[in-house]
């Protein structure tokens, strides 16, 4: 009985050891791109289908910031930029028509003038990902 106790107690913390590097390692990594870029959460915004039921209008964004004291401020300043940027994308989805594309320009430059608007000055690039209406 004794036995299968340390037996079991033993393979227990072979595994839990063999498995805090591989964690600590999975925490440092970064989730996307290089050293310059900060990942922003997906952007959601209601808007009206063509068959008239509700939608969603979703951006997928990041900013590119080569600068390391903007960058370092952009990263503090990120619920400022992310508040700033659903407010765009809300507004701009619900003033969407039915069955019309969204203006990825539209929306990348609105989002730019944002972006240098919450910094205090140009240095960050927005950069967008997939903007999908569903």
């Amino acid at each position: 009985m004794d036995r299968r106790r340390f037996l079991t107690l033993a393979g227990l913390v072979a595994v839990v050891t063999a498995a805090a590097p591989v964690a600590a390692q999975a925490e440092s990594k970064k989730k996307s791109g290089g050293g310059t870029y900060l990942p922003m959460e997906t952007l959601l915004g209601s808007t009206v289908r063509p068959n008239g039921a509700r939608g969603v209008l979703s951006v997928d964004c990041g900013l590119d910031v080569p600068d390391p004291a903007l960058r370092d401020f952009a990263d503090r300043s990120t619920p400022r930029l992310r508040a700033a940027f659903v407010q765009i994308i809300q507004s701009y989805a619900a003033g969407l028509s039915p069955g019309s594309l969204p203006s990825a320009d539209y929306i990348a430059a609105t989002l730019q003038r944002q972006t240098d608007q919450v910094l205090g000055r140009p240095g960050a690039r927005v950069l967008l990902g997939a903007i999908l209406v569903n």
